[in-house]
């Protein structure tokens, strides 16, 4: 791919290449861990500095995204792990979708349920409310990564008749207009119970990530409950922070 920074763009130059970068190590020819060109080499291909390419290259270490070696040079990360970033969420299914890996459900199931006094709160309803419920155990086709269980507000609409192994807000907003537009998360970590463990085909007392998603629409109104349970080898969660 031809890979070129405008030297009259606003834009640091650092900050193109970073650009660049992401996408040069996206491609087919490198997505599965082979080596980049030396330094000297794409230097001059990006016609910058070594100490601008160098920034570039830090902050995508920093990210996971690569990894240098004295002698060797820069990798690309086979991607064996799975990320997420804070910043322009999405739901699972487009955040797979984004890097090109093939998702499987290996469980998806709907009923309606009793919320907890947790859930109840948070939607601002009764506890004699039913509520949907959706169950979905999802991975690689070669084995299942993560258990999801989802709850939604009852003013949502939902029937349980849905396409639910449509990305899920793509669904909302297509069947019932709704936007989800903030995602308020909480991460933690625990060791597999048995139920998880036997989901997750992982021992019991293994580590997972456990991450607690808050979803709210345009209108500031709670619209999901989710709670998602990791493997914690498949999956890394990466936070950004600017300074403004």
């Amino acid at each position: 791919m031809k890979l070129k920074i405008d030297h009259k763009s606003q834009i640091p130059l650092h900050i193109q290449a970073e650009e660049l970068l992401r996408r040069l190590i996206e491609s087919p020819e490198y997505i599965d861990g082979k080596l980049l060109p030396n330094e000297v080499e794409l230097s001059k291909i990006l016609s910058i500095s070594r100490t601008t390419l160098r920034q570039s290259i830090n902050k995508l270490v920093y990210d996971g995204l690569l990894t240098r070696k004295k002698g060797v040079g820069t990798r690309v990360v086979e991607s064996k792990s799975l990320s997420s970033k804070s910043k322009n969420w999405m739901s699972f299914s487009q955040e797979m979708s984004a890097r090109g890996i093939p998702i499987k459900n290996f469980e998806l199931h709907v009923s309606w349920v009793l919320p907890n006094k947790r859930i109840a709160s948070f939607f601002g309803i009764k506890e004699d409310k039913k509520i949907l419920k959706l169950v979905r155990l999802r991975g690689r086709p070669e084995g299942p990564f993560v258990y999801f269980e989802s709850y939604f507000h009852p003013l949502v609409g939902l029937t349980g008749e849905e396409d639910y192994k449509a990305p899920l807000y793509e669904m909302l907003e297509k069947a019932h207009g709704i936007i989800a537009m903030v995602s308020k998360e909480e991460i933690s970590a625990l060791l597999a119970d048995e139920f998880i463990a036997e989901k997750l085909e992982t021992p019991v007392g293994a580590p997972i990530l456990f991450r607690k998603r808050f979803v709210y629409d345009n209108n500031e109104r709670p619209i999901e409950y989710n709670l998602g349970y990791y493997k914690a080898d498949s999956f890394i969660y990466t936070v950004e922070s600017r300074r403004e």
